[in-house]
């Protein structure tokens, strides 16, 4: 199979009408019951079971939050999103802690009670779209977005997990409300923008209206109709990766886009036994390792664009990819995802958390073990997403890691940050990229670029001529080497198109060399060549910046010390060319919470250069342990 729109989908479903379906379709051959009894007695999900129980009772005890009008208008009158945003995804947590803890312990009636009352509220939403994708509405329940679809796709499914513990009216509320919110927009209003994007919005919308009608649509040919703009949206996702694999959008839209895609491919092969097997396309595989490529130690991420710097893993993603790739690297099971950290309350990743990293039926062991210490010491160039990601673990145990990337400044969830680099010991974060910062009406619009996050005087790339690199596909890097070796690495990028043309760059060469040693070092030279314009003034207004989370300190003249908790980075450079400055910044993170971090600035000495052609070079190197 080469593309989901090729499948030919009346033929294939036409057999398969009233097979497979409700509970089946998640659980298999086993009864809810069966299932949810064998899941207690696992000791490889007791722990996720626990933190289930304890966010349900802890719920149990406050009141359900309600949503405003006034908190709805926020977002249209200041741009602010947090107010709504944290009351909707309140109550989707509610949804799925009441609808697990039901089907786990159905003897307990206050959950049933809860999960009922929960359920009818969220049916009764004037919309399930958030105020930021309103937009231009279509029909009386507004756009569908990510979470409308999201939301139908979680209450089919838990209408055919509870099928026989929820009440028939609230069946009945549910089938009427997905149809009326997702299937009828679907086919009668659309096609949607996000039908197109070659990003995470097709492969989430495309995907839980296609596994809420997996549970819901009983007429075939309207089945086939519904499936077959579905598909065509999965090409568009897929379209959004390289043959490499890498998810430009960063590690945290992996985790969403590619898992809704993994979530519908999963039923529809179920449905039909393999038929159609979406996990068959040669680059789904290569999107199912970008994975392992992309953590440096334990939970820290290489966090290019809108990324967090942390993440826990998606055990029962990473199982059922483990299961069609053996090459799929089985984390150590410390990493996990904790139950409450999905502050979006996603159903459908939290339910196939439990039921996919379980011990499966007729095995011996549990497949989540504490398999290895740390991701595999190995080094990837990714060569469509121009991302070159190295890890080294010395004969001691410590884990190192460089990462840098060329790419363009028009990529979704975009970062001005051509030739951006990243170092890591032990998870522990020493050069930085700052991730995603507080999403807002601004951070997607105009003034995107003035957050510091976003724009490149937020990231370990120069200030060229004292102006930054600007935004757009067309603002890009070109690679001039990826080349991976035993003991060094080495890439190396032409950073000139990045830049304006106001900066008078005739060429900005940057190069790394990474020598992995016992204690591994880092050597960045930058080769500047202006010509005559702009004046020389100008040019001496030239930075190079690095981005990091720990204060620097002068060490002496010629070297920066970056003290963590148990390395210290060292950094050299000429004292006779540049001035080291240090500056303090802070910011909103993408949770609203004020972060600290540090411009480590240097600036070209005056009268030094006396050429529009020089070089910079620094060198960064990992010394010992502890401080």
């Amino acid at each position: 199979m080469r593309k989901w729109s090729e499948i030919g989908l009346r033929e294939t479903l036409e057999p398969m009408s009233g097979r497979g379906r409700g509970y089946r379709l998640l659980g298999g051959e086993e009864t809810p019951g069966q299932t949810a009894s064998r899941l207690l007695r696992d000791e490889t999900v007791a722990g996720l079971i626990r933190e289930i129980e304890s966010e349900a009772d802890r719920m149990l005890g406050e009141p359900a939050p309600e949503l405003t009008d006034e908190m709805f208008r926020a977002f249209r009158e200041t741009g602010e999103r947090l107010s709504y945003e944290k009351v909707y995804f309140e109550r989707r947590k509610r949804l799925n802690a009441f609808a697990m803890m039901t089907w786990l312990k159905p003897e307990a009636d206050a959950y049933c009670d809860a999960l009922h009352e929960t359920a009818w509220s969220i049916c009764g939403e004037f919309t399930w779209c958030l105020p930021a994708h309103y937009g231009e509405t279509r029909g009386p329940y507004g756009n569908i977005d990510l979470f409308a679809a999201e939301t139908g796709f979680a209450l089919a499914e838990i209408a055919a997990l509870l099928e026989h513990s929820i009440d028939v009216r609230l069946q009945e509320r549910i089938r009427a409300e997905t149809e009326r919110r997702l299937f009828q927009p679907f086919l009668e209003q659309g096609p949607y923008p996000w039908e197109k994007l070659e990003n995470n919005w097709s492969s989430v919308c495309a995907g839980s209206i296609g596994s809420a009608a997996l549970y819901a649509i009983e007429d075939p040919e309207r089945l086939a109709a519904v499936l077959e703009r579905v598909h065509a949206s999965m090409d568009c996702f897929l379209a959004g990766y390289g043959e490499d694999g890498a998810c430009v959008e960063g590690y945290s839209y992996w985790q969403y886009g590619f898992g809704y895609y993994v979530y519908y491919a999963d039923l529809l092969k179920r449905m039909t036994h393999g038929g159609i097997d979406g996990f068959a396309i040669p680059k789904v595989k290569e999107i199912a390792l970008f994975q392992q490529r992309c953590f440096s130690c334990g939970d820290a991420i290489i966090n290019f664009s809108d990324s967090p710097q942390q993440s826990g893993i998606f055990m029962g993603l990473t199982m059922r990819l483990r299961e069609e790739y053996p090459e799929v690297a089985l984390p150590n099971a410390a990493w996990r995802e904790p139950y409450a950290a999905d502050h979006c309350g996603r159903w459908a990743p939290a339910i196939r958390n439990l039921l996919w990293a379980a011990v499966k039926p007729g095995t011996e062991r549990p497949q989540a073990i504490a398999a290895a210490a740390d991701w595999p010491a190995e080094a990837h160039y990714m060569p469509d997403a121009e991302w070159f990601m190295s890890r080294h673990a010395s004969r001691h145990g410590a884990v190192y890691c460089f990462a840098a990337k060329g790419g363009h400044n028009g990529e979704s969830h975009n970062h001005n940050d051509c030739g951006h680099f990243i170092l890591h010991a032990d998870g522990e974060t020493y050069v930085a990229d700052l991730g995603r910062g507080l999403y807002s009406k601004q951070y997607f619009g105009p003034e995107r670029y003035s957050f510091w996050c976003n724009g490149s005087q937020g990231h370990s790339v120069p200030v060229a001529g004292g102006l930054l690199q600007e935004e757009g596909e067309h603002r890009k890097a070109a690679v001039l080497e990826a080349s991976i070796g035993e003991s060094e690495d080495r890439f190396a990028l032409e950073l000139s198109g990045a830049y304006p043309e106001s900066a008078g760059l005739l060429g900005l060469q940057r190069s790394f060399v990474w020598s992995k040693g016992e204690a591994p070092g880092l050597t960045l030279s930058d080769r500047f060549l202006f010509g005559d314009e702009p004046g020389s003034a100008r040019i001496d207004e030239t930075i190079e910046r690095f981005i990091t989370l720990i204060e620097p300190r002068l060490l002496k003249d010629g070297a920066i010390g970056i003290s963590g908790e148990r390395h210290t980075l060292r950094i050299a450079y000429d004292p006779s060319f540049w001035q080291p400055e240090i500056t303090k910044r802070l910011d909103r993170d993408h949770f609203g919470q004020e972060r600290r971090w540090y411009t480590l600035d240097f600036r070209l000495l005056p009268g030094v250069r006396r050429s529009g052609e020089f070089e910079a070079s620094f060198a960064f190197a990992f010394a010992g342990q502890g401080k």
